[in-house]
């Protein structure tokens, strides 16, 4: 274990700061498709009774008007963010009459390209502002790359852990640039042991064949519906899911926080032929906000993204050059399709003590070498990562996946204990525990397990998901909400569609206008 690793643990660990680790934040963002009782997309709007998509902090769309997304609020014991998330779909369930969530990640069969949905917002200009950039992402990437669906888990570190490490280390420098240095350090970690969640956690070996729309591919045949690799844990994450040209240079580095802002700004200031071709408008309408690399600092793609909390009307680049980085948001999850809400406590446990691992130890500098060695590591993985004997590059040298597995989770060993400590219990020993045991025998990943509950029952990846969409929602439905938490989502979702018709009625000026006013936020940055 490395000296710096160390003493911050023993550091931790004294009494008096023992209980810092307790003040952790965990929030998860939960994506997924509405669809049909017969597993179709659903095509009706996004229900009303769930209120605003707009301005509902709970329950709104990403890409598509069928694809929900559900917020939990940021709290100190997943325990309690999974136990919010778990009322969001109950309520949710309670007003989506005979449609269901669809369980996996990758999605249910899809209909024609034109007849997927963008996610509308609205007549504000912020709503429209919205609505364009998803018509800009359709015109980029296609609509079907836009439903794959998976689960965002957000996590910061105690604020008031960052002054003590900086003392401790003699950092010259602000705290908050202690902070943001720290953070960049703990993506540049996760970065090189990602592909370790992917072996885990990915549950996407299979795919609807109709997804790729003809377009040529290196996948097997699993029955005439569906499309599998036998080793790959996450199809979602590979490069059938979503690639661009356009982002193909943009590897941000993640050196320090300036760099990474630096890449990002250039790629919102820098046109690309092909979208400047195209242009912003077609017959007098929107259809991208600019003809940029990218239209907004969000259609970066990464696995982990550094994040600060915004002010209205603020971009996240302006939040975290103003006042730096104070969480990360970790994107890479699939949908467990066995599990209700697709990702459980014991997932989160693991999760956090595999987070403080990056967190806490030594994170060099990423060079070309070892950047391009964590991508390839990480598309073995997900493609093939229950190969027998699969070989993984490191420092160089090739290495055995399992046996850098199991280095790696001896390593998060005493981050998990220092957790447990801190609150009580056992539980993410054990949660480290399970994942061992995954490693030992590959036929206990979620992937594995996928395939196999597939030629059980002889069903296609589309029946599958269906089987365990309604499973879930049986779930959901046999124990409604208490009558006072009903009530408060019933509130919060009247209150949100009061919000946006305000918005609408009181929208000065006009939208062309906002669009160059809001282009131009970041260009007055970018000097």
């Amino acid at each position: 274990m490395s000296e710096l690793l160390n003493r911050r643990l023993a550091l931790l660990g004294e009494r008096a700061n023992l209980s810092l680790l307790e003040l952790c934040l965990h929030g998860i963002e939960r994506e997924c498709l509405r669809v049909t009782g017969e597993g179709r997309l659903a095509q009706t709007p996004h229900p009303e009774a769930l209120g605003s998509a707009l301005t509902n902090e709970q329950i709104t769309t990403d890409y598509s008007e069928s694809l929900l997304e559900f917020i939990t609020p940021a709290l100190a014991d997943p325990a309690d963010t999974l136990a919010s998330l778990d009322k969001i779909h109950r309520f949710a369930y309670s007003k989506l009459g005979n449609e269901y969530l669809w369980s996996p990640s990758m999605p249910c069969p899809l209909p024609a390209e034109e007849d997927i949905p963008i996610a509308y917002y609205g007549t504000s200009n912020i709503g429209q502002l919205k609505y364009v950039y998803r018509k800009g992402l359709a015109l980029r990437y296609g609509k079907t790359m836009q439903c794959i669906a998976g689960i965002h888990y957000n996590f910061s570190l105690p604020e008031k852990l960052w002054p003590l490490l900086k003392e401790a280390e003699g950092f010259v420098g602000t705290d908050r640039d202690y902070q943001s240095s720290a953070y960049i350090a703990q993506i540049r970690n996760f970065r090189r042991y990602s592909w370790l969640l992917m072996y885990l956690f990915g549950s996407s070996p299979a795919l609807d064949a109709g997804f790729l729309r003809g377009r040529s591919h290196q996948l097997e045949q699993f029955d005439a519906e569906t499309l599998y690799l036998p080793y790959a844990t996450s199809l979602r994450m590979s490069d059938l899911g979503y690639q661009s040209n356009a982002q193909a240079g943009l590897t941000p580095c993640y050196n320090d926080l300036n760099s990474y802002t630096d890449s990002l700004r250039k790629a919102v200031a820098t046109p690309y032929a092909p979208y400047v071709e195209i242009g912003t408008h077609q017959d007098g309408e929107w259809v991208q906000l600019n003809t940029n690399i990218l239209q907004i600092e969000n259609e970066y793609y990464s696995n982990i993204r550094p994040k600060r909390v915004t002010y209205t009307g603020e971009r996240p680049i302006q939040a975290l050059m103003a006042r730096g980085i104070q969480y990360v948001e970790v994107r890479l999850l699939d949908i467990n399709p066995f599990l209700p809400m697709g990702i459980d406590l014991q997932e989160a446990r693991f999760l956090d003590a595999f987070l403080l691992y990056c967190a806490l130890n030594e994170s060099p500098l990423l060079t070309a070498n070892t950047c391009g060695n964590a991508t390839s590591n990480f598309l073995s993985v997900v493609k093939e990562g229950r190969r027998p004997g699969l070989q993984l590059q490191r420092d160089g040298q090739s290495v055995d996946m399992k046996e850098w597995a199991s280095e790696l989770l001896e390593k998060i060993a005493p981050l998990a204990a220092l957790l447990d400590q801190s609150h009580g219990g056992d539980a993410h020993c054990k949660a480290l525990d399970a994942q061992l045991a995954k490693i030992k025998d590959t036929s206990l990943t979620p992937s594995a397990q996928v395939l196999a509950a597939m030629t059980e029952h002889k069903e296609s990846f589309s029946q599958f998901s269906l089987r365990q969409s309604q499973a879930h929602a049986e779930f959901f439905r046999s124990e409604p909400l208490a009558a006072d938490e009903q009530a408060k989502f019933e509130e919060l979702a009247r209150s949100s569609l009061t919000q946006q018709t305000e918005l609408e009625q009181h929208e000065v000026g006009d939208f062309d206008v906002f669009v160059g006013s809001y282009q131009a936020s970041i260009l007055a940055i970018s000097n």
